[in-house]
């Protein structure tokens, strides 16, 4: 079905959506291109010529081949989702290495699948070689997996794996709004939900870099979330059916409170962490004083 895509000072837009607006911020506003561009995407097209030489060759040949289009298949998945968490992980502060190096795996699966197409190619020495050049230059290009954890002293951990938990249970409500916001079938209302998304999101990485802000989030991350997606079912379902022009602006009027209480909180967190660093400072500054340093 057709949707029609207008904004909010397009012919018979509803008011109820610039409501807020003007201290909206633009779409893209913190964002940074992403890595996971050509280079990656590339790699899902390196294996096609091995698979049709697999239907070209003896049987010996035709299991070498597969096996060499299988490996360079999974490469190509696991650089790519090494990159993804690559980018996650250097976004934050504080942050966990990722659990499994996938970039190195994929550099590894690499190596395996041009030693496969040298062997097929009736030369183990080929094999190695292939092997050897193709792992060395994957890493080359893509570079390791982050190996250590960011941020993260020996006593923090216990908090920062609570908060982590907090955050990804957070972000499945998310993804769950922005889901069922598609039911209804509005262009409008998808990026006023994508709005919200960004401003709880702030919330979210304020609780990953200082941790100890999850008790007074906690409410914020669970009831009002959750109590969002269920209001986003329950319109998304109505309004689908029919197109009810008065439970469209009471929504968007929800999601307009939720986003200026999720804001002030926000600020509120940064600015107990900001009390914190200055009573450290002035702490120290005291005990130089006293050491005449």
């Amino acid at each position: 079905m057709a949707k029609r895509y207008a904004g909010k000072y397009s012919p018979g837009s509803d008011p109820a959506d610039a409501r807020g607006t003007a201290s909206a911020e633009r779409p893209f506003d913190g964002k940074v291109p992403s890595r996971v561009g050509l280079r990656s995407n590339l790699l899902f097209l390196l294996p096609f010529p091995f698979l049709v030489s697999a239907f070209r060759a003896e049987p010996g040949g035709l299991a070498l081949n597969l096996g060499a289009f299988g490996a360079l298949m999974l490469s190509a998945w696991l650089t790519r989702e090494g990159l993804l968490a690559e980018e996650a992980y250097e976004a934050r502060s504080i942050a966990r290495r990722p659990a499994i190096p996938r970039k190195i795996f994929g550099a590894a699966t690499l190596g395996l699948g041009l030693g496969l197409a040298g062997i097929a190619d009736g030369s183990l020495l080929h094999g190695v070689i292939f092997a050897g050049l193709g792992g060395l230059l994957h890493l080359m290009s893509f570079g390791l997996d982050p190996l250590k954890d960011k941020g993260l002293a020996a006593g923090q951990r216990f908090d920062a794996d609570r908060a982590e938990r907090a955050v990804r249970e957070a972000e499945s409500v998310l993804t769950e709004m922005a889901t069922a916001i598609k039911r209804a079938r509005d262009a409008q209302l998808e990026g006023r939900v994508d709005r919200f998304a960004a401003t709880a999101r702030k919330m979210f990485r304020t609780v990953e870099e200082d941790p100890r802000d999850l008790t007074a989030a906690r409410r914020f991350l669970g009831v009002y979330l959750t109590g969002a997606r269920d209001a986003t079912l329950k319109f998304a379902e109505l309004y689908a059916r029919t197109r009810d022009a008065g439970a469209r602006s009471d929504y968007v009027a929800l999601l307009d409170d939720l986003e200026r209480n999720f804001a002030s909180k926000t600020e509120t967190l940064l600015l107990d962490n900001r009390t914190d660093l200055d009573i450290e400072i002035g702490v120290l500054r005291e005990r130089l004083e006293r050491e005449n340093l």
